[in-house]
């Protein structure tokens, strides 16, 4: 059987940040003997929302492994990217405020626009700088095993748009437990509670998720409301994050994350499923 980690560039690595990712990212240098082909790359897509421990997970993963890892936050016009890394990388929100304030309005459940310019379309412009036409080169992307409608569905986008997808993860049948097992014996990991995610306050996240999270720090919820104050919009219909965090004020609230769904990589996630 080909070692599924074996990457024929020219190829994209999409790290998204999270523990899945990263441990692709493991395996597949691993098959590569420590060093990956010159026309196999990295990228990371930082929105600006990324939570600090995100940041310097990425950079420990790079600096650990050895790999180059090219941070790209997305930037108004043509190329729709700029290059930056762990200490010039937006921690405000500014990509994603910016990009909100030239639509005017926000993105929500069923206009995942944030997804779709602040990694898909800067993911795709950098491998376009690098002269990689969409089609000509492979997305590899963390989607695991049990993650299978993701990918099943990501492999039907990808032929309908003329992408390249690899799902290395699937491929090997790695399942959440093995990733779980992995990082529980390295000598770094991530930080963030499986339930956390990469962006802090994501309106994909659950009411009790949020509401648990706005109780650990308030001022995470202060972009997100700050954002709903100034276009007169939601994020989420239901929800205003000025009113959840009114409610975390106002009363304790026990908390249950196997109640809660959300996608911890939702980023990731997100990009193997959207059209472009």
């Amino acid at each position: 059987m080909t070692n599924p980690y074996l990457i024929t560039g020219p190829a994209r690595v999409s790290f998204s940040g999270g523990r899945t990712s990263a441990y692709m990212l493991h395996e597949i240098l691993r098959a590569h003997d420590g060093k990956l082909p010159d026309d196999v790359i990295v990228a990371f897509a930082n929105t600006g929302k990324e939570r600090e421990e995100t940041l310097r997970f990425v950079y420990e993963c790079g600096s650990r492994w050895g790999v180059q890892v090219h941070w790209l936050e997305w930037r108004r016009g043509k190329p729709s990217f700029e290059e930056v890394g762990f200490n010039s990388a937006s921690r405000n929100g500014e990509p994603f405020a910016e990009l909100v304030k030239g639509k005017s309005y926000l993105p929500n459940w069923q206009a995942r626009f944030c997804t779709q310019h602040l990694k898909i379309e800067v993911l795709n412009d950098f491998a376009a700088s690098l002269g990689w036409p969409s089609g000509e080169y492979s997305e590899v992307i963390g989607l695991r095993y049990d993650e299978g409608m993701r990918t099943l569905k990501g492999l039907e986008n990808a032929e309908k748009f003329n992408r390249r997808c690899l799902y290395p993860l699937s491929k090997a049948k790695i399942t959440k437990a093995d990733v779980m097992a992995f990082w529980a014996d390295q000598p770094f990991d991530l930080g963030l509670e499986p339930w956390e995610g990469n962006c802090d306050l994501c309106f994909l996240k659950g009411r009790g998720l949020r509401k648990r999270i706005i109780r650990d720090n308030p001022r995470r919820a202060d972009w997100w409301a700050e954002q709903e104050r100034l276009t007169g919009g939601f994020f989420d219909r239901r929800d205003r994050y000025a009113a959840l965090l009114n409610e975390v004020r106002r009363s304790p609230e026990l908390f249950d994350p196997q109640n809660e769904e959300y996608d911890t990589e939702c980023g990731l996630h997100c990009a193997a499923e959207a059209a472009e």
